[in-house]
């Protein structure tokens, strides 16, 4: 009920919004055209009315595409018809998965400071995109993330021992140390394992939306990028693909407002990533990712239309990245301290979510002692297992890659072997399992 009810107070804001300020630009004489088909253009590229006066459309950045959000700042909800209906295990579960991944980054960003792991990216502030949108889909449907989504896994299920073990690159690693810290993949959870380069997985996941429509197994597949990466030409290629074979695949941009150090006055001129969206065809939801519901209600409405109508939708998370880029990033160089203490202070997703728990009665103040006490120790144990854990075989660089070794790989492989044999006193090869 709430979704439809979302779907058309959505349709009807954008109908308003179009009256108005059409999404990117103004167009004042509208209403003179002649909608009537017999009135209409019919060339093969567009289907539009004609008129008589010279238009030129501009972009319009001041009144652009409206932000769905469901709670305030203080976690109180605006209209209650908008509430999702979520039981408090499932709340419960939510919240608890945004604050052990809050935890779990202060400790794995220490770590990297220490110079116990060699690389790592924190998630600050955009916890609500990862947990709204993976509560909002089913367990299988298929994830593509870009790097800055650990909190889909962890509401999924992925133990600490894994995040753990895969930062240390150790032998109980699933990808046995071929990744970067923070690139993490699971089959058992529906997540693609991350790859560096950016927006890659976009035209891929448009391939594996076209399987599941072919298939006709349920399923949808989202696929986490940035703004940044929205400039890639792989995200064009992929959204225009999505649209033209009518793929069940929600598209979802965190515009946390800088890829690594460019901001986004200097990423694009126009109205955000959301205004591409009708352009290619595609339906388009613009919400505040710091509000956990919101984020919760926009994928949960995409989901059904990706299922039932078999077209991609767009979503666009208008949140803001507290912590640096990643360990190898200092954001003092290109933003203000008060910048980011505003956003820690007064529009964090945690503390929204929590306010609102709290007016739910769903959680206590005794209870969120109990659980910071908890989850820091549970990290801290993971933590300390993966450290003393040994390093995978040297021999898996070279396995797992092909199906079947080739034939110059096999040499190089041989070669290692003597080398090492030759030079076993210079290694550390009480640190590899054997």
């Amino acid at each position: 009920m709430a979704s439809r009810l979302f779907r058309s107070v959505l349709a009807q804001s954008y109908k308003t919004a179009t009256v108005r300020v059409p999404l990117c630009a103004q167009i004042g004489i509208r209403a003179n055209y002649s909608t009537e088909k017999e009135h209409l253009a019919q060339f093969p590229g567009a289907k539009a009315a004609y008129t008589e006066k010279l238009e030129v459309l501009q972009p319009d950045v001041l009144n652009g595409i409206p932000i769905y959000r469901v709670m305030d700042r203080d976690g109180k909800v605006f209209d209650l018809s908008h509430e999702p209906s979520i039981d408090t295990e499932e709340l419960q579960h939510m919240y608890k998965s945004m604050t052990m991944l809050n935890t779990m980054d202060k400790i794995l960003y220490e770590s990297q400071r220490q110079g116990r792991i060699s690389f790592y990216m924190t998630n600050y502030g955009e916890e609500a995109t990862h947990i709204g949108s993976a509560a909002a889909l089913k367990s299988d449907d298929l994830v593509y993330g870009q790097y800055r989504e650990a909190g889909v896994l962890m509401y999924r299920g992925f133990g600490l021992d894994q995040f753990m073990n895969q930062c240390y690159g150790n032998s109980d690693d699933g990808g046995k140390g071929k990744q970067m810290p923070v690139h993490y993949g699971s089959s058992e959870h529906s997540f693609v394992t991350i790859s560096s380069p950016l927006a890659t997985q976009l035209p891929q996941a448009v391939g594996s939306a076209y399987a599941f429509k072919r298939a006709q197994n349920g399923n949808v597949v989202i696929c986490y990028f940035g703004e940044g990466a929205a400039s890639e030409g792989d995200a064009h290629a992929a959204f225009n693909f999505s649209a033209t074979l009518e793929c069940p695949i929600i598209f979802f941009c965190r515009n946390n407002g800088y890829a690594i150090s460019t901001p986004v006055c200097e990423q694009y001129r126009g109205d955000g990533i959301a205004v591409r969206g009708p352009a290619y065809g595609m339906s388009t939801i613009r919400v505040d990712g710091n509000d956990v519901l919101a984020v919760y209600n926009a994928c949960k409405t995409a989901r059904e239309i990706a299922i039932t109508e078999n077209r991609p939708v767009l979503i666009e998370a208008m949140t803001y990245r507290i912590g640096h880029h990643s360990t190898s990033d200092d954001s003092s160089a290109y933003r203000s301290v008060d910048e980011v203490k505003y956003w820690d202070q007064k529009d964090h997703p945690i503390t929204r979510f929590y306010q609102y728990l709290l007016s739910k009665g769903a959680w206590s103040e005794a209870q969120e002692k109990e659980w910071k006490n908890e989850s820091k120790k549970k990290v801290l144990e993971a933590f300390a297992k993966a450290e003393k854990k040994l390093k995978p075989n040297w021999k898996e660089m070279f396995t797992e890659v092909y199906d079947e070794m080739p034939k110059d790989l096999r040499k190089q492989m041989e070669e290692m072997e003597k080398h090492v044999e030759m030079y076993k006193d210079q290694y550390p090869l009480k640190n590899y399992v054997k």
